[in-house]
């Protein structure tokens, strides 16, 4: 609620409905489990309830998404019956629910511990743009998905190939993410500004699916604007 680019973003209208209930219908299609809104605010929570969803409220002060969504598993899932949990963020009002099943199918490959999604980049100038995060991943020819061995605000890997812009939406393996949240800030996150270096630095195994689209994330006015015609 408190997006300075978006103040109150999550429950800003998008044809008749505040975004946050837009993402969790998004993820309602998905069907891959039950879905539950993590948030901080009860306004956010009414939203949900109002909608007939369910929501968790958390500590307003945790430093990350990671940390709310182990919060909310926490009090949901005491008993440990789900060993997987998706975190979307709540301002992808228009993602294909196809995202979601990809990136928790990733996760089905033995040995990782967390799996998240990139798109090839087909504009030069996210090449270089900080704000596209690029992922470099370990692909085989032809293979939809690789091993993460980086990710950067920076123009990586050098040399001629594809690069690969990273979208922010992770399935965890229940033991890593519940790992995850222990762990101190590493010395590239805070430098590159990207949490998930922690587990690559601790590590921990992150498998990455490609897709063939970037959801829109809305953080500024104008991607409110084009959310709300392509839903409209």
């Amino acid at each position: 609620m408190a997006s300075t680019r978006l103040p109150g973003k999550p429950l800003a209208d998008i044809a008749g409905q505040p975004m946050i209930v837009h993402c969790w219908r998004r993820a309602v299609e998905a069907d891959v489990g039950p879905v539950i809104v993590a948030c901080a605010e009860p306004e956010i929570a009414t939203a949900i309830e109002s909608a007939g969803g369910t929501a968790v409220l958390t500590a307003p002060d945790l430093p990350s998404g990671s940390d709310r969504a182990a919060a909310a598993l926490a009090a949901v899932d005491p008993d440990q019956t789900y060993d997987a949990v998706v975190n979307l963020q709540g301002d992808l009002p228009t993602l294909d629910p196809a995202l979601v099943r990809t990136a928790f199918a990733a996760l089905s490959t033995a040995g990782v511990d967390i799996a998240t999604l990139a798109c090839p980049i087909t504009q030069d100038d996210e090449r270089s743009n900080p704000n596209v995060v690029k992922a470099v991943i370990a692909l085989e020819p032809g293979a939809t998905q690789g091993r993460a061995l980086y990710f950067s605000r920076a123009k990586v890997p050098a040399g001629d190939g594809d690069h690969y812009h990273h979208i922010g939406l992770y399935a965890f393996r229940r033991a890593a993410l519940t790992r995850f949240v222990t762990l101190q800030e590493s010395g590239l996150e805070q430098r590159e500004r990207l949490e998930q270096l922690r587990a690559l630095e601790a590590g921990m195994r992150i498998d990455v699916a490609l897709v063939d689209t970037v959801p829109l994330g809305v953080d500024t006015p104008a991607d409110l604007e084009r959310a709300r015609a392509l839903l409209g």
